[in-house]
């Protein structure tokens, strides 16, 4: 079976590894992939967004079965065009992935369907949305409608924090056209969790719930980041908040969308948090999340070429869907100055892993067969064990095998979660 992955991160590392562990894996196809994604797949140098080149490459090569992973292709209609060739295809079309292309269309589906999230108001002038914020509560959340890398959201803690914000996106133009029209929305408090999930449009199954860390210093301190690093499980999804989700969360968004004839299949992404009056949704992702899905797939026992085919065929309520119970952490390592500028080409040094650890590479590529820096995130470090505090132990025993020029982490990756299991 030739399979291909669209992606080039750490992300689609983590998906290309698992895989590759179905023996009808014969050829591995990586579009654009990595220099660490190479000693796992072919890489191919078409770019995530190049549809037409996707499709082409798929033709030549006669693609049995593709992976969409980013949201930018997925939003562009990459799964339509693939579908259109008979090929199929792992990933929402475009009409479903307006749920995460749209943080308007998805917060208006909540409000439609009652869905718990957070009040909002949309802006499409930026002297309306200046006018609103002099009352509105502080903190504050600002949105840009459309996709930014993951990095189109503020969390204003001051009224000149949330102008300037509001200034930058529909002014500036900081994230283009995504920041056009804008949603400002009421912050939550709570502990945030993530959860991605698989859905044939009928059957939903959550994946093991997983706790991203955004800010890109300790302490929850600096720049919002696409995310330093992941623990699962998250701690403070117990049981009681697991139920109450699909009842009123996961199960309540896939109804909604098929009656918006925009069925969903593949892995929905639920950000939440748990409120004092339960979970609330604060966004959805049309794709398995970065980092969570280094985490989460190296808990994962059923085999995943099989879950994902089940999906694209309508038949997820056929096939299992297991994970271990065990612990993951991720830690990852950025180049210094991330998320602003920051130095490529740095040469890497690695040393061995211990046996239950795995490196994800995000943002390098091979020169001379030599892997150097070319990202903001290089690399994610995950460690499986029996407890969290052993699986962060893990992780950052074996983080400190890895070096170049200028590296940085966090050093309290699953700090939070700790504190959550010992409470």
């Amino acid at each position: 079976m030739k399979i291909m992955v669209v992606g080039g991160g750490g992300r689609e590392h983590a998906i290309i590894k698992s895989l590759a562990k179905n023996p009808k894996a014969e050829a591995i196809y990586a579009l654009p992939g990595n220099g660490g994604i190479a000693s796992d797949a072919e890489c191919v140098d078409i770019k995530a967004t190049d549809i037409e080149g996707i499709v082409e490459f798929a033709k030549a090569k006669a693609i049995d079965y593709a992976v969409v992973a980013p949201d930018d292709p997925l939003a562009m209609g990459a799964v339509d065009a693939l579908n259109a060739l008979g090929i199929r295809a792992f990933g929402p079309d475009k009409k479903a992935a307006v749920i995460e292309a749209s943080k308007i269309f998805s917060k208006n589906l909540m409000k439609k369907y009652g869905i718990p999230t957070a009040a909002y108001e949309v802006f499409e002038e930026p002297k309306a949305a200046l006018e609103y914020l002099k009352t509105s509560p502080i903190p504050v959340v600002i949105k840009a409608d459309g996709l930014a890398l993951g990095k189109g959201v503020v969390i204003a803690e001051t009224r000149e924090e949330a102008e300037a914000a509001v200034h930058s996106m529909m002014e500036d133009r900081k994230f283009g056209d995504s920041g056009t029209k804008i949603v400002i929305e009421e912050f939550l408090t709570g502990p945030e969790v993530s959860v991605l999930s698989f859905t044939d449009g009928r059957t939903v199954v959550p994946m093991v719930s997983s706790q991203d860390h955004k800010r890109a210093l300790d302490g929850d301190k600096g720049l919002n980041t696409g995310g330093m690093g992941t623990v699962a499980p998250n701690p403070y999804y117990t049981e009681e908040v697991a139920e109450r989700c699909m009842k009123e969360i996961f199960l309540p968004t896939i109804e909604a969308m098929n009656a918006e004839g925009r069925t969903f299949r593949g892995c929905l992404y639920f950000g939440l948090v748990i409120t004092a009056d339960g979970p609330k949704v604060i966004e959805y992702n049309c794709r398995f999340g970065d980092p969570e899905t280094q985490v989460v797939l190296p808990l994962l026992e059923s085999d995943l070429l099989e879950i994902m085919e089940a999906v694209t065929d309508g038949r997820l309520s056929e096939v299992p869907v297991k994970f271990a119970d065990k612990c993951a952490c991720c830690v990852v390592i950025a180049s210094g100055g991330y998320p602003g500028s920051y130095e490529k080409g740095c040469e890497i040094t690695m040393g061995e892993m211990d046996e239950n650890t795995e490196v994800f590479v995000a943002g390098a590529a091979l020169q001379d067969d030599v892997l150097k820096t070319s990202g903001g995130r290089v690399m994610g470090v995950t460690s499986v064990a029996p407890t969290l505090a052993e699986a962060i132990d893990a992780a950052y025993e074996n983080v400190k095998k890895i070096s170049f020029e200028k590296a940085y982490y966090r050093t309290d990756i699953g700090k939070r979660a700790l504190e959550a299991e010992r409470n």
